[in-house]
């Protein structure tokens, strides 16, 4: 049986269309993505719940993943430091073939069932901790060998994948099987696969961070100020919280450097 992530395009003769037929071929197809993600709510549920549980208790989250499902997972990790001021080591993406892959395809990687423990033991991974594995075909050796060997040493497992029913899931003790159907382009599973593992992963590490107390009302209060664009974005809540003036909450945020401790000092 063939997984529907390699079925056949229901578009047929792309190559003789338009731009604009092309693209909204493109639209219709990913307009079929949030609805697939809502399916699985649930199944992305437990393994939120599941996840927060273990980090509370000081557990991290590792992503393991190849080619696009792997960088999607480096970049959602990248992202949780600034977002929410996490250390770089308490969310980890993990890409087959190393950093290398992120910006070239590094050949046969993701056939190496034994490296992805490997590249977890670098990290001193141990049962506190969760191990997401990121594959739209569900079948990934890389990530079925590496998520296998984190059972057995009592590591949460889960998965992001975009089969029913495949080895990934068969290991994973908190699966996340979100079927996005047939891909505009046969076999292309940058596209509305790597679409809704991209949703996904929104999804668990923001609502994770939020369990984690990372979140004041619907603000990133612990959020890094990199920037200009940043620093000002935690000025303004500091003056919406504390009913301040700009320049006094600009002074506290530079002065305690986060939203969170102004705000504190400032009450």
């Amino acid at each position: 049986m063939i997984r529907v992530t390699e079925q056949e395009s229901k578009h047929h003769d792309i190559d003789q269309m338009s731009v604009m037929e092309i693209l909204k071929g493109i639209n219709q197809e990913d307009k079929l993505v949030p609805l697939a993600v809502e399916k699985v709510l649930p199944q992305i549920e437990k393994l939120a719940d599941a996840v927060a549980e273990r980090m509370k208790k000081g557990g991290r989250l590792f992503y393991i993943g190849a080619g696009t499902s792997g960088r999607l997972g480096v970049v959602d990790a990248s992202e949780c430091p600034p977002t929410f001021g996490v250390p770089f080591d308490q969310v980890v993406g993990i890409i087959a073939g190393g950093d290398t892959a992120i910006r070239k395809a590094v050949e046969n990687a993701e056939d190496d069932a034994d490296q992805a423990w490997i590249d977890l033991q670098e990290f001193d991974i141990n049962e506190k901790d969760c191990v997401v594995g990121l594959a739209a075909s569900g079948t990934t050796p890389y990530v079925v060998g590496g998520l296998n060997t984190a059972n057995k040493n009592g590591v949460l497992t889960g998965c992001i994948v975009c089969n029913e029913g495949g080895p990934i899931a068969a290991e994973s003790t908190y699966p996340v099987e979100v079927v996005v159907g047939p891909e505009f382009l046969t076999g292309s599973t940058r596209m509305k696969s790597g679409t809704a593992q991209k949703l996904v992963l929104n999804m668990l590490s923001t609502t994770v961070m939020i369990r984690l107390g990372k979140v004041k009302g619907n603000r990133m209060v612990d959020m890094q100020l990199t920037n200009h664009k940043l620093v000002d974005r935690g000025t303004q809540m500091v003056m919406a919280e504390l009913n301040i003036d700009h320049d006094q909450a600009a002074d506290l945020l530079l002065r305690y450097g986060s939203v969170r401790k102004a705000v504190e000092a400032g009450k």
